[in-house]
């Protein structure tokens, strides 16, 4: 696509009209091979459709539709290189998230100790020694988060990807193909090395969690320990809205 393209002009995201599925059909079918559809945000649609086991959209695709296989064989060197065969993947969504979940009743953003004490609970329940890290949040908050995580005397090791580095091989791939540093590669990378994982827990609202775990469960890597963080509770504090 050579830009993002918006599918209703003329509606008004502060009061959705509300869209038919003839609506959404007349504007989404097509006869291409591949399609790519970002999030039909204020899109009113009949309830009762979008609700339906599967999703509301029917489709004869015969495969998964997968990540490139050079992002599956990079997650692959990755985990081998720093996480190894069991792991969490945690998908910690934070940037814009605050006013996003307060709008929410109830809000989905929870504060950080709160939201470490959630972790401690998957990570006992679980067992595994280690945790990937898929986060926008600053460093003033993943460093306290990794403050918290420890469980019986042990700090319990949060991951994240780092920069670019010529003495680490594990994305050679990636910039010998020339599309290493690709927000969308990059994305997708984040997205398969947590499908990879042992148990997976999700940020409630996020369509990038709700990628993870549709992949997981294509892939068969889905785990009865797989929850949205903090899942059940509420935040133990809110602020008021502006």
């Amino acid at each position: 696509m050579s830009k993002p393209k918006a599918v209703w002009e003329d509606g008004d995201t502060r009061n959705p009209k509300k869209k038919t599925v003839q609506d959404v059909m007349d504007k989404f079918s097509y006869d291409d091979d591949v399609m790519a559809i970002g999030d039909v945000f204020y899109a009113k649609v009949e309830h009762e459709w979008v609700m339906q086991p599967g999703g509301p959209i029917a489709h004869q695709c015969k495969t998964l539709i997968e990540p490139n296989r050079l992002i599956l064989l990079t997650a692959q060197r990755f985990i081998q290189t720093f996480l190894g065969r069991n792991f969490i993947a945690l998908h910690f969504r934070r940037h814009g998230f605050l006013k996003f979940c307060n709008a929410k009743k109830p809000s989905c953003f929870f504060p950080i100790p709160q939201a470490a004490d959630c972790i401690l609970r998957v990570i006992e329940r679980a067992d595994a020694p280690i945790i990937y890290l898929s986060t926008d949040a600053a460093e003033s908050e993943t460093g306290l988060l990794q403050s918290l995580i420890v469980l019986n005397g042990k700090s319990v090791p949060l991951v994240i990807r780092p920069a670019r580095n010529s003495a680490e091989k594990w994305d050679a791939l990636l910039y010998r193909h020339h599309i290493e540093g690709d927000s969308q590669v990059e994305a997708m990378l984040d997205k398969t090395i947590c499908a990879m994982s042992s148990v997976f827990i999700g940020a409630p609202g996020s369509t990038f969690t709700e990628d993870i775990l549709r992949l997981r469960k294509d892939w068969g890597s889905a785990s009865l320990c797989d929850e949205y963080l903090c899942h059940g509770e509420e935040p133990n504090i809110v602020a008021e809205n502006e």
